[in-house]
């Protein structure tokens, strides 16, 4: 065995946090479904402090279960002000946009 694989944790094999710059589309298909509530409300926080006053959030088209968990999330954050279907060259309903209140406002 090699130096550097014996200093890795089999439990914690990335034990540095990983940085991920906000962009104002978020993508979910890559997102486990038990993970996009927790998620989403985290993704637009950070969206909001970083200034961006509209998002897309992609969630698929698929049956709608998590287009339906997106606009829930939505509906209940206090400084989500609409959200709506994407343009069709842009997701149609495959994605929702959102519009966000500046911090402090």
């Amino acid at each position: 065995m090699e130096a550097c694989e014996q200093d890795v944790d089999p439990f914690n094999p990335f034990p540095d946090a990983i940085t991920i710059e906000i962009e104002d589309v978020f993508d979910l298909h890559s997102i486990a479904p038990r993970d996009v509530k927790r998620v989403v409300e985290e993704y637009l926080r950070e969206a909001r402090a970083a200034g961006f006053s509209s998002v897309r959030i992609i969630h698929g088209k698929g049956i709608g279960v998590q287009r339906e968990t997106v606009r829930k999330i939505l509906s209940r954050t206090s400084f989500v002000l609409s959200f709506t279907d994407a343009p069709p060259e842009a997701g149609g309903w495959g994605a929702t946009i959102a519009r966000l209140a500046r911090e402090g406002d």
